[in-house]
């Protein structure tokens, strides 16, 4: 989850090492710091706290033109600047960097300290450090392919040297690296955001592999010493996303961007003629689709109220089995493949470790895997068997918006696919598709309601819990919108089916609990309404969110959020909007770092 940056060139490394870690932050930012060499010397800062602390508090005076940069979230050790990285051996010749976590760095970190080795840090990645030292022999990428097989866990890592100038050596095993490939100079990142202003040409690696670099080239090998040859990768990502245009968080900037990512998302893949979708990126033609006889999704955290949003659709249209699993949980099963079942893997960035390392258990046991994600290049999207990109954008703030309408799009048009080739007809699929097209001019709609969700939040925003409660394919929903607003605002919300309501959670309706309904005009809105007089019966405070002029709900309900009509099936996609918008205003009203909350991080490429 954090993120690391190395630089190799002819330009100040320093500035460009934290500019890569400002569109790094994301990835973690307890604490930050960079490693430049400097002659015979490396010159160290860390700092806690964010990038600015880091880039506010630097030296003006010039630095090398090499280096190493990482961004922190926190595992091994607490929040300090002993605990930053990047790490130096005893004699501060070696510095590294670490993304992952080193499972038996106590072991490694024991033997050490018998030869005389000393520690400054908590983590467990200097242990790399130490260890490179104790194998160095004048070549640092024959000492980092000496140590890896020691080291039991997962990494990205950057390793440099101050006997070595103008040479970086990283390795990956579990979590992401990428090499940019610049003119006379060369950047490692784990995430290709923070080279995208420097260089279009990257080199994705895989695991095991190591690449060392110098300013004009590179080579990749394996531990073994066995040559490997990489493709070199356009990539078309732009600055622009990492500019706030106007708002001031780049979280309401993604709410207010999900009309454009959707139509992205539908761009060549609604086939009006033959009233069904189209995704080539499948690998699979009408006759296999034809034979899968069950849908598993398998995702985490908002990704995983996506796909659990898609498996009452998939259910509903295609009449087929459908399940989502948590993939923290699903990796750790005895899984069972059937046959005939085809899994979906889900995840924004493409490269949760959760979620890649149940892709890998899923197809050792035979099963066939496709992906839906946002990064191209990413892991999940070259290891799978085949699968969609979202093209919703970079998703800059940790709290994901767009993206879960965007992976709802890519859910939604496979099964429009899958219901046309069994058992939907034209005109009802052209009645979807019709739906469809709505959507960006509905959510634009509810976009321009804005002040009256921000004013209901100013009447609600000091309150201790809330309540979330939706029925049928909005269920996920009420999920995904409580996972929003204690995600940002801190404020304790948990979602539930609103028919468990007697089975419980009742017990916590008071004054100072207000709940969250989804009463959305479909076939479950009488019952949802039975519901909310449950609440009031109690005394609880109601929140409504529900089809525009629906007067019985307006009676029942202490606040109104309304969204326009549409195909019910389509409500996920309006009803979770509000959602947002009600916890990001919260989040400011409380003065919460909204783009950043604490604890969390954007990327979970660790367990």
């Amino acid at each position: 989850m954090c993120g690391i940056f190395g630089y190799c060139g002819g330009k100040k490394a320093s500035e460009i090492l934290i500019e890569g870690l400002k569109r790094l932050e994301y990835r973690g930012y307890d604490s930050s710091g960079i490693c430049v060499g400097n002659g015979s010397k490396f010159s160290v800062y860390k700092r806690v706290g964010k990038i600015k602390v880091l880039a506010d508090t630097l030296p003006e005076k010039p630095f090398g033109h090499n280096g190493i940069a990482h961004t922190r979230w926190a595992t091994h050790g607490g929040v300090t600047e002993a605990n930053a990285h990047p790490h130096t051996d005893c004699n501060e010749k070696i510095a590294i960097v670490h993304n992952g976590i080193i499972e038996n760095y106590q072991q490694l970190k024991d033997k050490l300290l018998v030869k005389g080795h000393k520690f400054k840090s908590e983590t467990d990645s200097e242990v790399i450090a130490h260890l490179i030292e104790e194998v160095f022999n004048g070549d640092l990428t024959k000492a980092v392919k000496q140590v890896l097989p020691m080291l039991k866990g997962t990494y990205g890592l950057i390793a440099m040297h101050v006997d070595c100038p103008d040479v970086l050596v990283g390795a990956r095993n579990g979590s992401p690296l990428i090499l940019g490939i610049g003119n006379n100079e060369m950047f490692l990142a784990s995430d290709v955001n923070a080279m995208v202003a420097y260089t279009k040409q990257v080199v994705y690696l895989n695991d095991k592999e190591i690449v060392t670099v110098t300013p004009d080239g590179f080579t990749t090998s394996d531990v073994q010493d066995n040559a490997i040859h990489k493709d070199i990768t356009m990539v078309e990502t732009d600055g622009e996303s990492f500019d706030k245009q106007g708002y001031n968080h780049f979280m309401m900037k993604e709410i207010a961007e999900q009309t454009e990512a959707i139509k992205r998302g539908m761009v060549g893949r609604l086939n009006v003629d033959e009233a069904t979708g189209h995704l080539g990126g499948l690998n699979m033609d009408n006759a296999q689709l034809l034979d899968v006889e069950r849908i598993v999704l398998v995702a985490a955290g908002t990704s995983y109220y996506a796909g659990m949003t898609a498996s009452y659709l998939i259910e509903n249209l295609v009449r087929i089995p459908a399940r989502v699993e948590l993939a923290s949980e699903l990796r750790y099963k005895n899984i069972i493949v059937e046959k005939n079942t085809l899994y979906f893997v889900i995840s924004q960035s493409g490269e949760t470790a959760d979620t890649l390392f149940a892709l890998r258990e899923l197809q050792r046991k035979g099963a066939h895997v496709l992906g839906i994600c946002n990064a191209v290049g990413s892991t999940i999207a070259r290891e799978t068997d085949g699968g969609v990109y979202i093209h919703s954008g970079p998703e800059i703030a940790v709290a994901s918006t767009k993206a879960f309408t965007s992976q709802l799009t890519a859910l939604y048009i496979f099964t429009l696919l899958m219901a046309r080739i069994r058992h939907l007809s034209f005109e009802q699929g052209k009645e979807f598709i019709n739906a469809f097209n709505e959507l960006p001019a509905l959510i634009e709609e509810i976009l321009s309601a804005d002040d009256k969700i921000e004013q209901i939040a100013d009447k609600y925003y000091k309150s201790q819990s809330f309540m979330f409660l939706g029925r049928g394919i909005n269920y996920p929903v009420a999920m995904e919108g409580a996972l929003k607003l204690k995600e940002i605002s801190y404020i304790h919300a948990e979602g539930f089916g609103a028919g468990e309501l007697k089975h419980g959670p009742i017990a916590l309706i008071n004054e100072q609990t207000p709940s969250f309904f989804l009463v959305p005009d479909d076939a479950l809105r009488d019952k949802n309404i039975s519901n909310m007089k449950e609440v009031k019966a109690r005394g609880g405070k109601i929140i409504a969110v529900c089809t525009n002029g629906d007067d019985e709900v307006k009676e029942i309900a202490d606040d109104v959020i309304e969204v326009p009509k549409i195909m019910p099936c389509f409500y996920p996609f309006l009803l979770v909007v509000p959602l947002q918008l009600f916890a990001y205003h919260c989040a400011v009203k409380l003065g919460r770092d909204v783009d950043q909350p604490r604890n969390l991080a954007k990327s979970v490429t660790v367990e």
